[in-house]
């Protein structure tokens, strides 16, 4: 068996663990894109994002001796990856800075870029634990099980902070969906006072 390659990731980890130069490498390779997606969504700056994403690989790297196997490797790596994000959003916070405008709007496919730089605005204010819960959820599309166990908490917890989070960026975003009418344009169905 020696030699054949390792499909299951659970399997990668072990192989790591007992010197398989290459099989971390492979894992990384199998989820980095989703490990990367929940950083920058969750940082919402591309600099800090590969920093924390950086940081949780060295980590998972340096402790995958420790992984207990009592949740999938994937959810072990996004913990490890939100934890990291945690970090800088806690260090931020402890010392603010003024971000540099991002100069490339990032992998939002078929969306306006001034709406996306207005959700990821509006993502950043979110309090970190409403944030990082709704990206889980309802952007990277885990199920409230699978964000549950990443985020270490109950289900009702991860319910609650995106409710919570949809709910302050409806607030935010809300004039996305009803902008503002322009005035003289349109066919005149909008008139003060008049039934909508």
């Amino acid at each position: 068996m020696e030699g054949a390659p390792v499909s299951d990731d659970a399997a990668l980890l072990r192989a790591h663990v007992h010197g398989n130069t290459e099989a971390f490498g492979e894992l990384v390779r199998r989820h980095r894109d989703r490990l990367w997606a929940v950083a920058l969504r969750t940082l919402g700056d591309r600099e800090e994002a590969a920093d924390a994403l950086q940081d949780a690989l060295i980590s998972a790297f340096r402790s995958a001796d420790r992984f207990r196997g009592d949740a999938a490797v994937t959810t072990w790596l996004h913990r490890i990856v939100v934890n990291a994000c945690l970090d800088r959003i806690r260090r931020r916070q402890a010392r603010p800075a003024v971000p540099l405008a991002d100069t490339e709007p990032g992998a939002v496919p078929a969306v306006d870029s001034d709406t996306a730089l207005d959700v990821r605005a509006a993502l950043s204010r979110l309090p970190a634990e409403q944030r990082i819960a709704v990206v889980l959820v309802d952007v990277q599309g885990y199920s409230v099980a699978e964000a549950a166990a990443v985020l270490q908490v109950p289900e009702g917890t991860v319910k609650s902070r995106c409710a919570r989070g949809r709910a302050r960026l409806a607030a935010l975003l809300g004039y996305l969906r009803n902008p503002a009418p322009d005035a003289g344009v349109g066919s005149g169905d909008r008139r003060e006072g008049g039934v909508q």
